[in-house]
């Protein structure tokens, strides 16, 4: 049996989430935890990785069993795995899927919102990141409609990837902001290792006047990492949301 974890963490302390020796990792803290309380060696496949510090308020993982777990049994599962589980990782669901449903691969879309502040505030600073101007708002957003124009986005990726190609389709970008906090939301229907904070950092220049629209259409042409902006700190990044079409 097939079955989909909906769960959550905070990233500040592991190394993302993918299992890689001599690291703590989000997916090795629930594999240990899952096969201890299911007395079974239980391995489980994340819908994706986040990277080192970044954040997932929604995360699926799945994980096969020769169990049959009854509405009762994924019960006592979940709380069983809430009490054995450190405080920054929760179990939301444990949810019957098809055979070969699949975590990563049936994904249909993806969504990361980055979170700033301009303002010094003590009990954000581990989950914001801190910049000293007022940034054009209305400016960056023109760059989101630009930014859907485009599928490659090689400028925007970690170098030296083994990405088959650096394909991608953003529904939706957008710059507002929530009461004290600055917030960039993207939605695609995958992302490259680092894309997120490459693009944040490379609008924020755009909301500083420092590039012109002109330039970041050249940036993306040009499939040029070393043409883009810095890559902003991870601790300010969320993986909010992932769409399937059965869940």
């Amino acid at each position: 049996m097939r079955y989909f974890i909906h769960l959550a963490y905070k990233g500040s302390r592991y190394y993302g989430w993918q299992i890689q020796a001599g690291q703590t990792s989000i997916q090795a803290v629930i594999c240990d935890a899952m096969s201890k309380i299911m007395n079974e060696n239980i391995p489980i496949t994340g819908a994706g990785r986040t990277d080192s510090g970044v954040h997932a308020r929604s995360f699926y993982a799945h994980f096969d069993t020769k169990q049959n777990l009854d509405a009762d049994k994924i019960t006592n599962l979940i709380h069983h795995l809430n009490s054995f589980l450190p405080e920054d990782i929760v179990i939301f669901d444990i949810i019957p899927v098809a055979d070969k449903a699949h975590a990563r691969f049936d994904a249909i879309e993806r969504t990361y919102r980055y979170y700033i502040r301009t303002k010094k505030d003590p009990f954000t600073c581990d989950t914001s990141y801190r910049i000293y101007f007022e940034p054009d708002i209305e400016e960056m957003n023109r760059a989101c409609e630009e930014l859907k124009k485009h599928r490659d986005f090689t400028s925007f990726s970690k170098l030296h990837s083994n990405t088959k190609n650096n394909n991608c389709i953003i529904s939706h970008a957008l710059w507002k902001k929530e009461n004290d906090l600055i917030v960039f939301e993207i939605t695609a229907n995958r992302f490259l290792r680092n894309m997120v904070r490459a693009i944040t950092g490379t609008m924020l220049e755009i909301g500083k006047h420092k590039i012109s629209l002109d330039d970041f259409r050249q940036i993306i042409l040009l499939k040029d990492r070393c043409k883009a902006g810095i890559s902003v700190p991870a601790h300010a990044l969320f993986l909010e949301k992932i769409t399937y079409s059965f869940l």
